[in-house]
C-alpha cells in the first residue's frame, strides 16, 4: 500500500546510547504516550532524568488513562499531575488523531472530534497548567503538522484542526512570553507509526494515492519517530531558552 512506512535512512537507537541529562528532576507531562511518537518522547525525557507523567486514552505500562477531549477527565488529570509532581516544567502535547475522509464522507462529529483532540485539548491543558509553568519558568511544546500549512487531499479535518493548534499556540507564545513561559510547536511530516495505517482506514480502495503522493518529501520514506522526538526535546531544553513562538518543521523536505 502506498502509505506504508519506510524510514529510508539508517540510524542509531537514541535510547541505546548515553544521553545528556538535560532534564534532571524536571517535571514533565507527555500526552499521547501509549505508542508512536508520544511513547518515544516520554522515554527520552525519562532517560534524560525527568519525572514524567505520561497519558493516553488507554492505560499502559507507565501511562495513565485520560480522554483529554472530556472536560471533566482532563481537569481531574491536571489536578492529579499537580499533586503528584508538585508543579510542572514542561507540557508536551503529542496526542492527536487523524482520519482521512473524502469531502462527501465528512461528518460534524468527525470534525468536532479532530478539533477536540488536536486543538482544544492542548490549548485547555496549557490554560490549566499555566500558573504552574509561570512558577517554574517552564515551557510548552506541541506537535502540530505540515498539514497545518499545506492543503492535502482527503485530510481537511486534520489540516484544519492542526492549523488551529499552530496559530493558537503562537498566540499563547505572545501572551505567556511576558510571564516567562516559552511556547513552541514541532510540525512533522510523515512519521512511521501505526497512526498512518489508522488514518487511511477510512478511505475507499479506489482512492487516488497519486494525489496524496504529491506531498512526498525530498528524502524518501517516512521518518522514524525518534527524529521528531529529538526536535521536541530540543525545544523543551534550556538550549532553546531564546526560542518561543517557533514552528520547527521536521519533514524531510516537504515544506521548503
Amino acid at each position: 500500500m502506498p502509505h506504508q512506512a519506510r524510514t529510508g535512512l539508517l540510524q542509531e537507537d537514541p535510547l541505546s546510547t548515553p544521553r545528556p541529562q538535560r532534564f534532571t528532576d524536571r517535571r514533565v507531562v507527555v500526552t499521547g504516550a501509549a505508542g508512536g511518537l508520544g511513547r518515544v518522547v516520554a522515554e527520552l525525557f525519562r532517560t534524560e532524568g525527568a519525572r514524567v507523567v505520561a497519558t493516553d486514552v488507554v492505560a499502559t505500562d507507565g501511562v495513565v488513562a485520560c480522554d483529554l477531549a472530556d472536560d471533566t477527565a482532563r481537569d481531574a488529570f491536571v489536578d492529579g499531575v499537580l499533586v503528584e509532581l508538585g508543579g510542572l516544567d514542561v507540557l508536551c502535547n503529542v496526542a492527536g488523531i487523524q482520519q482521512f475522509a473524502e469531502l462527501g464522507r465528512l461528518t460534524p462529529g468527525g470534525l468536532r472530534k479532530h478539533f477536540d483532540v488536536n486543538a482544544l485539548a492542548p490549548l485547555m491543558l496549557t490554560q490549566a497548567f499555566a500558573e504552574a509553568l509561570v512558577a517554574s519558568a517552564g515551557n510548552v511544546v506541541s506537535v502540530a503538522s505540515i498539514s497545518a500549512v499545506m492543503g492535502q487531499p482527503y485530510n481537511a479535518q486534520y489540516c484544519a484542526s492542526k492549523a488551529a493548534l499552530l496559530l493558537g499556540m503562537r498566540a499563547l507564545a505572545v501572551e505567556l512570553g511576558t510571564r516567562g513561559v516559552r511556547v513552541n510547536c514541532v510540525s512533522p511530516g510523515g512519521i512511521a507509526t501505526p497512526m498512518i495505517d489508522a488514518a487511511a482506514a477510512g478511505l475507499p480502495a479506489e482512492v487516488n494515492w497519486d494525489l496524496i503522493a504529491k506531498s512526498q518529501s525530498v528524502i524518501p520514506g517516512f521518518m522514524p519517530p525518534e527524529d521528531v522526538a529529538e526536535a521536541l526535546l530540543y525545544l523543551a531544553s534550556d538550549v532553546a531558552r531564546s526560542v518561543t513562538g517557533a514552528n520547527l518543521v521536521v519533514d524531510r523536505g516537504v515544506v521548503w
